[in-house]
């Protein structure tokens, strides 16, 4: 897989800078060193998640197809990942894991 992990990185910090000042929803529910992150290719669920995340290649991954479907230039300003719940659900199981 060719991509450069700071540029991952660096573009879901400014994703997750620009969910930090949508006023609509509180962020109040995201915990110091959390993020949130929407998961569906239809109907989309909320799920906060560890920042450590982003250093684990099964996570890179999604991030990867997330860029693919969206760019980094997503509408609504939040990180979208494209898959089925139940496989994030199943990821960030084992991630927790870890």
């Amino acid at each position: 897989m060719d991509f450069c992990l700071s540029s991952v990185i660096r573009n879901a910090k400014q994703i997750l800078k620009l969910q930090s000042v949508d006023t609509s929803r509180n962020q109040s529910d995201v915990p110091r060193g959390h993020f949130a992150v929407y998961v569906g290719d239809i109907e989309r669920k909320r799920f906060v998640v560890r920042i450590s995340y982003l250093n684990h290649p099964s996570f890179q991954d999604l991030l990867h197809q997330a860029e693919e479907e969206f760019g980094f230039d997503h509408p609504t300003g939040v990180l979208t990942i494209p898959c089925k719940e139940e496989t994030f659900v199943d990821l960030a199981s084992r991630l927790n894991h870890l």
